[in-house]
């Protein structure tokens, strides 16, 4: 494998130096000033060298069926020459590539990053619900504070959210289960919010709310 390694050095860097000629002389008949003989050979050496990487971008394995095979080396070896003398625009369209596909990982990656957090915030109440939480450590033991003690709808809002099948509450299933108009549920439940009696998410679907820890406590302590 070694040995192959090194072949396929030697073909691309021979492929490179010769298509750097070919592209020197191709471009000195029509623009003698312009062109260098250094720089031609530097970027078709380049060129040659990158087709590798294109060729794994395009899921080839003619590198590696290369070996062994003096027909797939061929077949290589002039895939290199094609880069070299295509230098100028090979090198620049591979680039322009390999930003691409960097930048719409990183999209993909910030995309799913946030939905990660989005799915942790979400299970967050779940967990918390169906995690038995140690006696002598309970924040939530204790007597109630008098500002814990609900009205009459705070009551049936609460128990709303404590039960039914589903754990994320909407809006309009809550308005529609307790008869409340939706001004006054809104009303009630940012209340309850803020006492942290129920917490809320917002996810792809709108906002929705749950019953918190403590809000469990004040229910089966006003019931």
């Amino acid at each position: 494998m070694a040995n192959h390694i090194f072949i396929l050095i030697a073909v691309m860097l021979l492929a490179g130096v010769f298509g750097g000629l070919v592209n020197y002389y191709m471009h000195s008949q029509h623009d003698p000033d312009t062109t260098s003989l250094p720089r031609c050979l530097v970027v078709g050496v380049g060129a040659a060298f990158l087709v590798p990487v294109v060729l794994d971008f395009v899921n080839s394995e003619l590198v590696i069926e290369s070996q062994g095979d003096p027909s797939r080396l061929l077949i290589f070896t002039g895939f290199c020459l094609i880069a070299s003398i295509a230098s100028r625009f090979f090198v620049v369209n591979v680039s322009d590539r390999i930003l691409n596909e960097a930048h719409a990982a990183k999209e993909r990656s910030e995309s799913l990053q946030h939905d990660i957090r989005l799915i942790q915030h979400e299970l967050m109440p779940l967990i918390d619900t169906e995690t038995e939480q140690d006696a002598s450590k309970d924040d939530n033991q204790g007597p109630l504070a008098p500002e814990d003690e609900l009205d009459v709808t705070s009551t049936n809002v609460l128990k709303t959210l404590g039960s039914g099948r589903f754990i994320f509450r909407s809006l309009a299933g809550l308005c529609h289960e307790t008869n409340t108009d939706e001004t006054t549920m809104v009303k009630t439940l940012n209340i309850m919010v803020s006492r942290s009696l129920a917490g809320k998410v917002s996810g792809k679907k709108g906002m929705r709310w749950h019953i918190t820890e403590k809000g469990r406590r004040v229910l089966e302590a006003n019931i």
